[in-house]
């Protein structure tokens, strides 16, 4: 990633001067200090993607800077420059947590060498950091399904795939938009390197341009160390912007520049950074009234709108509940109590005739409540009849059972809340309701005497 911000520290001008004109000419930005206190003071106002320091400086030693860089900033790299070439130099600067030496004399292409090295290790890191918990939850892409409406998605996927074009994703909630972005940069070129998702529904306006390009230490009150946003950590890769019509209008000016320059600025900073990135956005929303209404921007839209795909509602492709059912009972059999095989004719005809304004989503949360009710090897219409609204199709309950649904559903909220250790957000998304509901249902059950485990 080109822009990408360098300090070096050395009190030799004609060496200082080589070194920035060296990383100039490599398409760096470049910041040169001629001593410690003066790069370490740069370094406490705004952050540097690496720092290279020599080894001896008459007021603080390149191990003295090296020191106090990676106490300031620990995922900052940090490479020193010996004029002595002994190993006992080397190894101590190593020791110290340098990322790499350079001895002198030294070519053009062996600093560029290990600045695209130490950048390459700080931006997997970063990466690794991120994804670590992105991944912890994480469920494989696959869009199921092999009615027409569903051959249609998948025949898009693989003709936008191959090419680095933007692309909208439209349709409404549940419907499995996500995946189908995640089937995109997996089919493509881009697939081995990082696919970063953010939700612009989840946070207020300043939050998201910090998640989105980083921020710089002091750039607001909490920012006690520069971070790197997600378009950083999507550079060479792909970039998912769920919901992008829930961004401020302010947001969506900084949005459409990135898409036309490919280039910003952390908050807090007023350096430019380049990247590389595929943007793949989705919508639940009518952005075309969004636009009437002013709450979207027409110049965005139509950057956005390079490939459509438009994935339809679960009532449009009745067809597939089958299908679906029957993979969400794969994905999740391990949660029932004993062998399960399969899905009686009734509870298929049951989910067949429900319209599932939720979408895949909805259903899948079903089938799981199912299995987590179930106590024998088939799924029967009263297992999947205690996650339906009573007053919509297939939601009549079986006679013969002697559960109430809302003792049924007690028993599944804490079944699935216990399978998750506790953990309301974890158990309120699995369930597919709100963390709200699920804290109101629980304290009810309290007062009720019950003891809920946690």
């Amino acid at each position: 990633m080109t822009g990408q911000n360098i300090a070096i520290v050395d009190d030799q001008e004609m060496m200082r001067e080589s070194l920035k004109e060296t990383l100039l000419r490599a398409g760096y930005a470049v910041r040169a200090f001629a001593s410690g206190e003066a790069a370490l003071a740069d370094l406490e106002r705004a952050s540097a993607d690496m720092v290279i320091t020599d080894m001896k400086m008459p007021s603080m030693s390149g191990i003295e800077l090296l020191e106090r860089v990676l106490r300031l900033a620990p995922e900052t790299p940090v490479a020193v420059i010996t004029a002595h070439g002994t190993v006992e130099t080397a190894v101590e600067a190593m020791k110290k947590g340098a990322f790499d030496y350079i001895l002198k004399p030294f070519s053009a292409d062996a600093i560029e060498l290990v600045v695209a090295k130490a950048l390459r290790h700080r931006r997997l890191k970063a990466e690794n950091e991120f994804l670590r918990g992105e991944m912890a939850g994480a469920r494989g892409p696959a869009f199921v399904g092999e009615s027409p409406a569903a051959g249609r998605v998948l025949e898009m996927v693989r003709r936008v795939a191959g090419s680095t074009s933007t692309v909208l994703i439209r349709g409404e909630s549940g419907t499995g938009k996500e995946i189908v972005a995640a089937m995109i940069h997996a089919a493509g070129p881009r697939a081995g390197a990082p696919f970063i998702k953010v939700n612009c529904a989840a946070l207020s306006a300043g939050l998201l341009e910090s998640e989105l390009f980083g921020h710089e230490k002091g750039a607001f009150t909490g920012a006690d160390r520069a971070r790197a946003g997600r378009f950083e950590l999507a550079d060479g890769g792909t970039i998912l912007l769920d919901e992008v019509s829930e961004m401020d209008l302010a947001l969506q000016g900084k949005l459409l520049r990135v898409l036309q320059e490919r280039e910003f600025e952390r908050v807090g900073s007023s350096e430019t950074r380049r990247v590389d990135v595929r943007i793949i956005a989705t919508s639940n929303r009518n952005l075309e009234k969004c636009i009437e209404d002013g709450s979207f921007r027409r110049d965005l839209f139509y950057r956005l709108n390079v490939v459509p795909i438009l994935v339809p509602p679960l009532r449009e492709r009745r067809d597939d509940i089958p299908l679906l059912a029957g993979h969400f009972l794969a994905k999740h059999a391990h949660l029932a109590a004993g062998a399960l095989r399969e899905i009686s004719h009734e509870a298929l005809g049951r989910l067949a005739a429900y319209d599932w304004p939720g979408n895949v989503r909805e259903l899948e949360n079903i089938v799981e409540r199912a299995i987590v009710l179930s106590t024998g090897p088939t799924i029967g219409p009263e297992h999947v009849a205690a996650g339906l609204p009573e007053s919509l199709p297939g939601a009549a309950t079986d006679p013969d059972q002697s559960a109430t649904l809302p003792q049924m559903e007690r028993e599944m909220i804490l079944k699935t809340l216990k399978r998750l250790g506790g953990h309301r957000e974890k158990t309120a998304e699995a369930l597919g309701i709100a963390v709200r509901t699920l804290r109101d249902k629980l304290k009810r059950y309290k007062e009720e005497g019950v003891n809920i485990g946690c």
